[in-house]
């Protein structure tokens, strides 16, 4: 087998954070990964899907991304790419093709019928790689089941790329997803789509999500704290390495407030505790408040008081902070309150007739679906965007 080098990034969702701060780091967390590629001098880059958070960024993030892969071009380093369930269009009019367009990298191919779907291999020396792209609402994943690849000669190091949800990271969760043994053989699975730290082999195989390069919500910058990719070296076997992207240090902090109007001098204490210089600060405020009212604390004040110490950016979140529920004045019989929902649907409907109005309760119900403990954020944003295309009976671009 040909001795190889090459990388593996995935879901760098160039322009997602609406932060400045924050977007900035996106992108330099994106040009210190490709600082790595040079350095380590790696043969080709892999990106699986969600390069871009939408298929159409901002002008800005488009100059600063093409010109890092001008730079892996004049390295003489490969760029291959699939779409991702993000930067996906199903127009098939979307940058990366603009990417392709200016010789910054190559597109995987693909044929496809009512039968099967055949994967059509890029060349690399003796390496074959292949590609699939991640669709809305996990709509690749039935296309899964009907893939074939071109087969490569037989010393020939196959690469697949895909942009999905593998039956092995959500488990018993009900998300349509594909198991790792139900997809074509190959030597190395190039994942894309779900942010955790996975690494599995299938039959001897190492299957991988690659990121993302850089967090991208709140609760992944407390779990994640910042971005990695892969560097992989072919040599006789494959060795894998993880590189951690570390650029600013990510400081989270919890705190419990039953009082909301003691709850900004309380929060404050705690921030002057420790040391917060040129950190990411995430601020987690929860309980049930006893006294008091959300907007009874301060937060532009802590966030004042954060700005003069010197902190890189602030994030809060009171998704978890409750009030105490008041007493209804109307008192209600039992039996009643089981049909208030269905007696105001009634009304409702009665004042604005529509044949749509018949939604109404289906919708209610795929909406009132919860969040299952230690499920995935995105896991869960899948699932219930499915439950709505069903009962819409849609199809989302």
């Amino acid at each position: 087998m040909e001795k190889m080098k090459f990388a593996h990034l995935a879901d760098c969702h160039l322009g997602s954070w609406r932060q400045p701060e924050l977007q900035k780091l996106n992108i330099d967390s994106f040009k210190k990964a490709m600082d790595s590629c040079i350095e380590e001098e790696v043969e080709f880059v892999l990106f699986t899907g969600d390069l871009f958070d939408s298929a159409f960024p901002p002008i800005e993030i488009l100059k600063e991304t093409f010109a890092q892969f001008r730079r892996l071009k004049d390295s003489k380093i490969k760029a291959y790419v699939i779409a991702g369930s993000h930067d996906y269009s199903v127009s098939g009019k979307t940058f990366l093709d603009v990417l392709e367009k200016a010789g910054f990298c190559e597109i995987c191919k693909y044929e496809e019928d009512n039968e099967k779907i055949i994967l059509n291999p890029i060349m690399h020396k003796s390496y074959y790689i292949y590609g699939y792209p991640g669709k809305k609402s996990g709509l690749e994943v039935q296309d899964l089941k009907k893939v074939e690849i071109k087969e490569a000669y037989k010393d020939n190091f196959r690469i697949l790329m895909l942009h999905t949800t593998i039956k092995e990271v959500c488990g018993n969760l009900p998300i349509d997803s594909i198991s790792l043994e139900g997809l074509p053989p190959a030597d190395y699975y190039a994942l894309g789509h779900i942010h955790v730290n996975f690494e599995k082999e299938v039959n001897g195989k190492p299957a991988i999500y690659g990121g993302p390069t850089f967090p991208n919500n709140f609760k992944e910058l407390e779990e994640l704290k910042f971005g990695s990719f892969y560097i992989i070296d072919v040599e006789g076997f494959t060795k894998i390495t993880k590189k951690e992207i570390k650029i600013k240090e990510t400081e989270s902090i919890k705190i419990e407030i039953e009082d909301a109007l003691t709850g900004t001098q309380k929060i404050i204490s705690e921030l002057e505790k420790r040391d917060l210089v040129d950190k990411i600060v995430l601020l987690r405020v929860y309980g049930n408040l006893k006294q008091g009212k959300t907007s009874d604390i301060k937060f532009q004040e802590i966030q004042d008081y954060l700005e003069n110490v010197g902190v890189y950016c602030f994030l809060k979140n009171t998704s978890k902070l409750e009030m105490k529920k008041q007493e209804l004045d109307i008192q209600l019989q039992a039996n009643e309150m089981e049909k208030v929902e269905e007696v105001l649907v009634k009304k409702y409907e009665k004042e604005n007739p529509s044949n749509l109005n018949n939604l109404i309760f289906p919708l209610m119900n795929s909406l009132s679906k919860e969040k299952q403990e230690d499920e995935k954020k995105i896991i869960f944003e899948s699932r219930l965007l499915s439950e709505l295309t069903k009962v819409l009976g849609i199809e989302l671009e």
